[in-house]
């Protein structure tokens, strides 16, 4: 586990202040000058998850991002035990800066049941050893993005490798083509002992799901997006569904579509696969896509 990968993990072992309210800190490098939305995300869902029963393992969550974050500052996240049924516990999570809400989340977990089962075959893509790793990627389109971004992406891609199947939005600028898009992610180390915990895997699962969910928007008009500059975007909403278990330090599918884009927003859907063709989880994100002279 390289340092990287180290920090990201502290950065999701929230600090309990009462029985229900926890307090995280931000890194506010990885992405933007805000605080990143995966991480809040993921923070939220941690804080849920540590008010619900060990044998009770997350199957939803829902979303909605009110303000930027600021990332000088600490998050407090309240939790609201909404409900302890029989089979399901549902909790609802307020991220809260400055006095404001800034994130709301509900999330709901439930005991293990035997059930029907079927899902959509997983897409055919090539090995992911055998694509290029971000040090290698980003390098080819140093002309192409910010400085300052190649160098937040290369920090954020150390704790988590992320290889793209083809062109990322930033190398197909100009260039519009489908709306999907395909990347495989892993953590850069394994996560054994202490740090072996299914609701962990779940929330590092929710961090990265937002890295690049809205890729498949910029594609089907040519924009490289925030990292090129040619366009101002921010998450509004963000929905999963865990269907199946997972590892997040083996390797991981996250195949993406973005169905419609209208009004200054973008709609884009996932489905993350394990390596052996198992559908694992479900993504719904919608995002403000605006370009900068409507901003």
């Amino acid at each position: 586990m390289n340092d990287a990968l180290q920090g990201l993990l502290e950065l999701l072992d929230l600090e309990r202040i009462e029985r229900d309210i926890f307090r995280g800190t931000s890194d506010a490098a990885p992405m933007v000058p805000r605080v990143f939305g995966g991480q809040v995300a993921a923070q939220a869902l941690v804080a849920a998850g540590r008010t619900v029963p060990d044998d009770r393992s997350a199957h939803s969550l829902h979303a909605y991002f009110l303000r930027p974050g600021d990332p000088g500052a600490p998050i407090v996240y309240t939790v609201d035990r909404i409900r302890d049924g029989r089979s399901f516990t549902t909790r609802r999570v307020v991220a809260v800066q400055h006095g404001q809400p800034i994130f709301h989340l509900s999330a709901s977990f439930q005991t293990y049941e035997e059930g029907l089962e079927h899902q959509e075959p997983m897409p055919d893509v090539p090995d992911p050893l055998s694509l290029p790793a971000a040090e290698e990627l980003l390098p080819r389109y140093k002309h192409l993005i910010r400085p300052e971004v190649s160098e937040r992406m290369l920090m954020a891609r150390a704790a988590v490798d992320l290889r793209y199947v083809d062109e990322p939005p930033y190398g197909s600028v100009g260039q519009p083509r489908e709306a999907k898009s395909q990347v495989w992610f892993r953590t850069n180390g394994k996560l054994d002992g202490v740090a072996d915990d299914p609701l962990l895997h779940v929330c590092l699962a929710t961090y990265v799901s937002d890295m690049t969910l809205l890729d498949s928007v910029l594609l089907a008009h040519g924009r490289g997006g925030w990292v090129v500059g040619d366009i101002v975007g921010a998450s509004l909403d963000h929905a999963m569904w865990f269907h199946r278990p997972f590892r997040v330090d083996d390797w991981l599918l996250y195949d993406q579509e973005s169905p419609s884009a209208s009004g200054g927003r973008g709609l884009a859907k996932g489905r993350i696969f394990t390596a052996d063709g198992r559908l694992a989880v479900s993504v719904i994100q919608e995002g403000v896509m605006r370009v900068p002279h409507q901003a």
